[in-house]
């Protein structure tokens, strides 16, 4: 079904081959995963198969065609065996959810008939019944996602690609798409996925090639994905420690403050206590100003007479009312406490072999 000959890929401008002399075989009816670091070469892969690019060596033999010799005019023709996915949808904004999946058919001639039966099967494989007529930003990110494998399989391909197809889903939508794609395969075709997400390889147990590099480290049959410590984490690590030891200076920092003061504070609250408390003032009663003469160790003797108390404002403690006004207020304050604990790039005409024509003549799809 797949074959890479020695195959060896070099883009322009660079020094390190994309891929070099990799090898394997990809059998009718298999599911592989490619897995890898970012840059490993495995949307490489990808775009050989789909004669999208061509190798600097070797040869890619793809459904018994060597795509080295394939034309150009043939391109389009060729793709028509071979369904893609994409992490990024690539869904016509413009049209329905219909329009999106016929037009794979449109542009290849398929008539109308074959249209009207072929798209409600592909909708109805992915789930999508009753959501024909919806454009694609009335959908989720997963039904925009099945949209996009719908216009894959519509044609029926003997091999569908998959770039991060669950790239840009949540955990339970990814699980969706997966047994979406098994049940494709199940069905009789030829998948091969590029992937980061180590949980379903692990648990699909299917076969899996791993690329670094350009080159293949592993080919196995029933594989998990291996070593995950390059994978990127979603929650940055915390520095251990650091927010509890930042919150405990400031802590010792205000105990040495209220010990340093301690005496005199200690002194004035004693002759806030001691001062007399005034009645409470009944509704629209002004009280007069009545001089309060303080102990000795206080220079200000003089209190000024409370302002007429409205109803509606609330009730002035004791201890405010016989507190000097000396321009700064010097009764020690409670500090409250502190839990530490708490502390611490194509367009789909291109893909579709659209974007790519010579002069000559490419039949329904020019």
């Amino acid at each position: 079904m797949i074959r890479f000959e020695n195959v060896s890929k070099r883009y322009r401008g660079t020094n390190k081959p994309a891929l070099s002399e990799v090898e394997f075989d990809v059998q009718r009816g298999e599911f592989v995963f490619l897995v890898g670091a970012s840059g490993s070469g495995k949307s490489s892969c990808l775009r050989l198969i789909l004669r999208e690019d061509t190798p600097s060596e070797g040869r890619v033999v793809v459904l018994g065609r060597d795509l080295r010799s394939l034309t150009t005019r043939k391109v389009p023709y060729f793709r028509r065996h071979i369904g893609s996915v994409f992490q990024d949808f690539r869904l016509l904004p413009g049209k329905t959810v219909f329009q999106n999946v016929a037009f794979t058919l449109q542009v290849i001639g398929s008539s109308r008939a074959f249209i009207q039966q072929s798209v409600p099967e592909a909708l109805a494989l992915v789930g999508l019944e009753g959501k024909e007529k919806r454009l694609p930003h009335e959908l989720s990110g997963g039904e925009q996602q099945r949209v996009a494998i719908a216009r894959a399989i519509v044609n029926r391909p003997q091999i569908l690609l998959a770039d991060e197809p669950t790239g840009n889903l949540d955990p339970a939508t990814s699980i969706d798409i997966m047994q979406l794609l098994a049940r494709i395969n199940a069905g009789g075709t030829t998948v091969v996925m590029a992937t980061h997400e180590a949980g379903f390889v692990d648990q699909m147990q299917r076969r899996v090639i791993e690329l670094s590099g350009g080159v293949i480290m592993r080919d196995e049959r029933h594989g998990g994905y291996g070593d995950t410590s390059g994978l990127p984490t979603l929650a940055p690590e915390t520095v251990k420690g650091a927010a509890a030891t930042a919150a405990l200076t400031a802590v010792l920092e205000l105990q040495k403050q209220i010990a340093s003061n301690g005496s005199s504070a200690d002194a004035e609250q004693s002759w806030v206590d001691a001062a007399p408390t005034p009645p409470a003032p009944e509704p629209d009663t002004v009280l007069p100003a009545v001089p309060v003469v303080a102990p000795a160790p206080v220079d200000e003797t003089f209190v000024p007479a409370p302002a007429e108390v409205e109803p509606a404002e609330p009730e002035v403690s004791a201890a405010s009312r016989a507190e000097p006004d000396t321009g700064t207020r010097s009764t020690p304050i409670d500090s409250p406490e502190i839990d530490l604990a708490s502390i611490d790039g194509l367009g789909v005409a291109d893909r579709l072999g659209l974007g790519k024509r010579d002069d000559e003549e490419v039949g329904p799809t020019a």
